[in-house]
């Protein structure tokens, strides 16, 4: 996961030895995380630089190094699924209840529980609080290479790299794992084209194996410069391989305001605001939600009125969450139409934040 602007937010939720563990949690944590880094655009065709963008510090994070770090000192109870929230008569908690019969209650219940939220549905109904499919789609590729082929593509950027198509594709292509520096079969790569994919392709497709993935993702590639084109080639036929449909969820549209029940409950994150992921925002701005709703939470300790201080949380969020929402969706559509690539925001702004 990238962290970039949202970093000093997500230092602010650990306790203070914790953030001197940052390095240790990075794809490749061998590599020095630099104060300004630069994320190369090439032209997928021709290979030629379309733009380069410095910012920073940026963080290439291990989603499984860091929720284990983040899990440490916390009784975490798995394999729970959410069915149901009820609300005590006098306004002080909320339980909830799970499909194995068990329930807890507490002072608040906060719905972190990602893009297809539970606790979204349970506001909102499965209709409103369900998640909005683009027509837009991806297959990712993880994959270790031989020496010689994991020097050649990790050449082009120690980290990542992104480009564009004149054939209205869009890719990218990345470290994931970097177990050992000296050992560069030990890397693993992640790599994929993304497509404009309409609602009736993506059902029709929807029983694909993956041997069919990874062939459309063949194909697309045939067309792409390096590193994308040799990655590929030298990916077997029989590699697994994970597809998506693009997703995402305004929580400023109209009729998307869930009721918190006088500060009892809310949403964060992808629970609140699901994105594309081009831009590279998601993660930056759940840290962001964390850390606001923990400074909510201290105002309520110290005497603040839970209704009003909850309130004020989720206005600021859902204004600059589904500013971000819009922004990221329309930022897909722009990077999958080679006319408008130039005018996206991933490629006017970069890798910043949104100005709400």
């Amino acid at each position: 996961m990238g962290m970039h602007w949202g970093a000093p937010a997500l230092e602010s939720l650990m306790p203070e030895d914790w953030w001197g563990r940052i390095q240790s949690l990075q794809v490749d944590p061998h590599v020095p995380t630099k104060e300004q880094d630069t994320l190369t655009w090439l032209r997928g065709d021709t290979g030629e630089t379309m733009a380069a963008f410095t910012f920073g510090p940026f963080f290439r994070l291990r989603r499984s190094k860091l929720r284990d770090l983040l899990s440490e000192e916390l009784d975490i109870k798995y394999n729970k699924r959410l069915v149901d929230v009820t609300y005590a008569q006098d306004r002080l908690s909320v339980t909830a209840h799970f499909a194995d019969g068990s329930s807890t209650t507490g002072s608040m219940l906060v719905g972190a529980d990602g893009a297809r939220s539970a606790t979204r549905n349970i506001l909102l109904g499965p209709e409103l609080g369900a998640i909005k499919r683009i027509p837009y789609a991806a297959t990712f590729v993880q994959r270790r290479f031989t020496k010689e082929q994991a020097l050649f593509l990790r050449s082009f950027h120690p980290l990542f790299l992104a480009s564009a198509h004149p054939s209205n594709n869009f890719a990218f292509f990345g470290m994931h794992d970097a177990a050992d520096p000296n050992d560069p079969t030990s890397w693993t790569f992640f790599f994929y084209i993304s497509w404009k994919s309409s609602l009736e392709e993506q059902e029709a497709t929807k029983d694909w194996a993956d041997a069919q993935r990874l062939a459309q993702q063949k194909d697309f590639a045939k067309k792409f410069c390096d590193p994308w084109k040799s990655a590929y080639e030298w990916t077997p036929d029989d590699a697994p391989v994970w597809y998506v449909g693009l997703t995402d969820w305004d929580p400023g549209f109209e009729g998307h305001r869930w009721d918190n029940h006088d500060g009892l409950i809310t949403l964060v994150g992808d629970a609140c605001h699901p994105m594309t992921y081009q831009r590279g925002q998601g993660f930056n701005h759940s840290a962001t939600d964390a850390s606001k709703l923990r400074d909510a939470l201290v105002r309520i300790q110290g005497g603040g009125d839970r209704k009003d201080m909850m309130a004020s949380f989720e206005d600021e969020m859902i204004k600059r969450g589904g500013t971000e929402v819009r922004d990221g969706t329309a930022n897909t559509m722009m990077l999958h139409d080679w006319e408008k690539v130039k005018q996206s925001p991933l490629f006017t702004k970069g890798m910043t934040k949104n100005n709400v």
